[in-house]
């Protein structure tokens, strides 16, 4: 039987990153997507082979339609089948208030947030679902506890796309729930990743874990347990839900 193949987009660094190492040493070989970082993706790449896994990068902007069209080709022709995405990819900006934000921001935002996990994810079940002549599979769709709590005064728009995801992920999975195919989310809290300092806040994880219960940032890591749980036949009997991972806040 051939290996389980997981797509993780957005693994060159934090949550993607530690997913890709995590699901190499559980068993899967690993699609390691990336836009721009590629020598972060390299070096996931690395780490993946040598758990024993294979590795293929693959390189595309998941704003764009055709980039995604184009990543898909590539892992078509690389694995022979999809077993499980991780929906990772996404884009934060510089803080500021709504009534500071261009519509090139909104428009940037949720092109890559929303629209694009929406077609990373379309992809996905037209490989995995029975329905298309998939084996099956499971989609885990990367939210945000800032879809609950609203960002304000910093990323009113993240927290947007992400309330998006949480509703995506709803519906998507009651439409592929008999075609072998399990859709769940998380919602990560304040992990101590990279993306802060993308969007001028490198102290951010620091600076706010005092308004955690545990009065800790969480690691990449910590999420990425929790994805690989759900893409797991463990998780068999799970769809449709989302799992706040944010220390109780």
């Amino acid at each position: 039987m051939s290996r389980k193949c997981v797509l993780i987009t957005g693994a060159s660094a934090g949550i993607g990153a530690a997913t890709a190492e995590l699901a190499a040493q559980a068993g899967y070989d690993v699609a390691v997507h990336y836009n721009n970082d590629k020598a972060g993706a390299s070096h996931v790449a690395t780490q993946v082979e040598r758990a024993g896994s294979t590795a293929h990068l693959i390189q595309g902007n998941i704003g764009d339609p055709h980039d995604i069209t184009r990543i898909f080709t590539d892992l078509d022709a690389r694995f022979p089948k999809l077993d499980a995405l991780v929906n990772n990819a996404g884009i934060v900006d510089q803080p500021c208030r709504v009534d500071e934000m261009t519509p090139e921001r909104l428009t940037h935002m949720v092109s890559v947030n929303l629209i694009g996990a929406m077609l990373v994810a379309k992809e996905a079940i037209l490989r995995m679902s029975t329905a298309h002549g998939g084996k099956g599979g499971a989609i885990v769709n990367i939210s945000s506890a800032a879809a609950r709590l609203g960002s304000a005064n910093q990323y009113v728009d993240y927290a947007v796309t992400k309330a998006g995801i949480d509703i995506f992920t709803k519906g998507l999975s009651d439409e592929v729930a008999t075609e072998g195919v399990r859709v769940n989310a998380v919602r990560p809290g304040i992990i101590e990743t990279a993306i802060h300092a993308k969007g001028g806040l490198p102290n951010r994880a620091a600076d706010m874990a005092d308004m955690v219960p545990m009065k800790r940032a969480g690691s990449a890591k910590e999420v990425a347990d929790a994805i690989l749980f759900l893409i797991s036949q463990q998780a068999s009997y799970i769809t449709g839900t989302t799992l706040d991972i944010s220390g109780g806040r």
